[in-house]
């Protein structure tokens, strides 16, 4: 087994790789070594896994350092098609030996699934596809603007739209849309770029379109574009009357006429806006006892993070968009990224990103990489980890129990928490339905024109209670303002199916948390060894597309929002 530290795999290229991948290579497999030697792959697919994980953190947390995009660059040329050659060979040895490990079902039907896609003549273009990313995380990572004489990025400016005045509101929006806009152009042509490579990826692959590519890569095998659809139906009958209904009772509150996009962020309390800490060292501790009142073991995960520095959670300049969970498999440890600027949405993504960050804890005693890598857990699940832990947690994000609010702020906050859940199922279906109109027409969507053209088709038909009116430019362009897009193309349909499986789990939760944790837990620890149906099974809930089923979800967040509203 290899056992280099930290520091020293930093520093490793294919050479440091090689011998091992040769020596499983030239094993002969049977019933007596294959276990030694699937902990001999995990042992070196962990190290290579870790190594372009760190390569890609170091890269985010400082978009402007020249020196970590170039090792990650020189990682995706030199090390990255040898280690997918060479770890292919593995699995097609794996596949055609006949041999069938305990707990290695469901890997072996995605090693399949893969092994069917693979083509050497894709690696360089997956390379160029990397180089991609890193360009458009420098371009959004470098947009700022100046409020109130100093510089703000775009992520630290959204507090101004949870002010009360409403000029401010506006005035700090249009700051942001206008540097936004003014990349238009350069996000374009990288879209351009995408569109290109991956139309050359999937003909490679011999698939009929990249959807059916990606459907594909991402082990998508128990449901169909069509089921999309079906769910895009279902979001509108019943999520966006809905949105309708809140955006009526916002306008009420608000006195106005017409509902900006500024306008759905404030608090309908009159109170200043929620002060959920003051600095990350504040977050980061309340969000522990948090964890804690959840399940011990939880906080317990997430104090050894922040203990051996694997939270970087602040906003600053020149560090990327959003929030992610990355997982060093080799370390046994998850790294979580956010953009922190001290608002209750910063809260919501450190509880997402630690239910993230709780499933990799829970699956690391599976013995093999292979059951519980990132490409192994589907999506859908992983996002169940992370959106029900949303829901887990609010019970105890108040004072009282070590969190950060007074009570009647925590009701606020978790009326914002579930009326952003309820907007958010119409924003997904605009950014799949986006996504599977791209794809299914791939020429006239490499078109960044026909791209305005069509999202502003989707707002109208999912967030009919917005104005744009005087804004058309900015409304059009918000496919440019959704990493998904871009980065993780068809990424994002896993976010709404994951939020109905945690809001069935928070409706147990509601009658016995303690038992609707047990089954949490007890799902996550699966990994991917089991199918998607099956994993939202074990947790308490029911992967579904239907209007009944959402149906549900949305009258019981409606009926817990007057619920929360009444008590303050």
């Amino acid at each position: 087994m290899l056992k280099p530290r930290t520091e020293d795999l930093l520093t490793w290229n294919w050479s440091n790789f090689e011998p091992v991948y040769t020596d499983l290579q030239e094993t002969k497999l049977d019933s007596k070594n294959i276990e030694a030697w699937l902990l001999i792959w995990t042992n070196v697919n962990e190290l290579v896994d870790e190594l372009y994980n760190r390569l890609y953190v170091n890269t985010t947390v400082d978009t402007a350092d020249v020196e970590a995009q170039q090792r990650l660059e020189k990682f995706m040329e030199k090390v990255f098609p040898e280690w997918r050659s060479a770890d292919q060979k593995l699995k097609e040895m794996l596949i055609n030996g006949g041999l069938r490990p305990d707990g290695m079902e469901i890997p072996l039907r995605n090693m399949k699934a893969e092994t069917a896609l693979f083509r050497e003549e894709n690696l360089p273009l997956f390379v160029e596809e990397e180089k991609l990313n890193t360009d458009h995380d420098r371009v959004m990572g470098a947009q700022a603007v100046t409020w109130e004489g100093k510089e703000r990025t775009i992520r630290q400016m959204e507090t101004v739209l949870r002010e009360t005045n409403r000029e401010v509101r506006r005035a700090g929006w249009e700051k942001m849309a206008e540097r936004q806009l003014a990349d238009r152009e350069i996000i374009n042509s990288q879209w351009e770029a995408y569109m290109a490579l991956r139309k050359q990826i999937a003909a490679n692959a011999e698939m009929p379109d990249y959807r059916a590519y990606r459907w594909q890569q991402l082990m998508r095998f128990d449901y169909t574009p069509e089921d999309c659809m079906k769910f895009h139906e279902a979001i509108e009958a019943t999520a966006v009357p809905a949105a309708i209904r809140l955006a009526e009772r916002r306008k009420k509150v608000l006195a106005v006429v017409d509902l900006r996009y500024y306008d759905l962020f404030v608090d309908l309390s009159g109170q200043p806006p929620l002060n959920p800490f003051n600095d990350v060292r504040e977050m980061t501790d309340r969000a522990s006892a948090v964890f804690h009142h959840v399940l011990p073991q939880f906080s317990d995960y997430f104090d050894t993070m922040d203990r051996e520095g694997y939270l970087d959670l602040d906003n600053r300049k020149n560090k990327a968009n959003g929030g992610y969970t990355a997982d060093f498999s080799y370390s046994k440890r998850p790294f979580i990224f956010a953009n922190a600027v001290g608002i209750h949405d910063d809260v919501q993504t450190l509880l997402h990103e630690g239910g993230h960050a709780f499933h990799a804890f829970e699956a690391y005693q599976l013995p093999y990489f292979q059951q519980r890598s990132e490409s192994a857990v589907p999506m859908e699940f992983a996002e169940v980890a992370s959106m029900a832990m949303e829901f887990l947690t609010s019970p105890y994000i108040g004072e009282g129990y070590g969190g950060f609010y007074s009570e009647m702020d925590a009701a606020r906050a978790r009326v914002d928490h579930i009326e952003s859940d309820l907007r958010f199922w119409p924003y997904m279906a605009i950014v799949d339905a986006f996504q599977h109109w791209v794809y299914e027409n791939p020429d006239v969507g490499a078109d960044a024109r026909a791209c305005d053209e069509k999202w502003g088709e989707l707002e109208k038909r999912f967030r009919p209670y917005i104005d744009w009116s005087g804004y058309e430019d900015v409304m059009v362009t918000g496919w440019q303002r959704k990493d998904h897009i871009h980065q993780s193309p068809f990424y994002y349909v896993e976010y709404g199916l994951a939020l109905m499986g945690a809001v069935q789990i928070w409706r147990k939760a509601m009658d016995d948390q303690k038992s609707a944790v047990i089954a949490y837990r007890k799902a996550l620890a699966l990994g991917g060894t089991a199918a998607l149906p099956e994993l939202f099974r074990e947790a308490g809930a029911k992967l579904a597309f239907d209007a009944e089923t959402l149906g549900k979800c949305v009258e019981l967040m409606e009926s817990e929002i007057c619920r929360l509203e009444s008590s303050y």
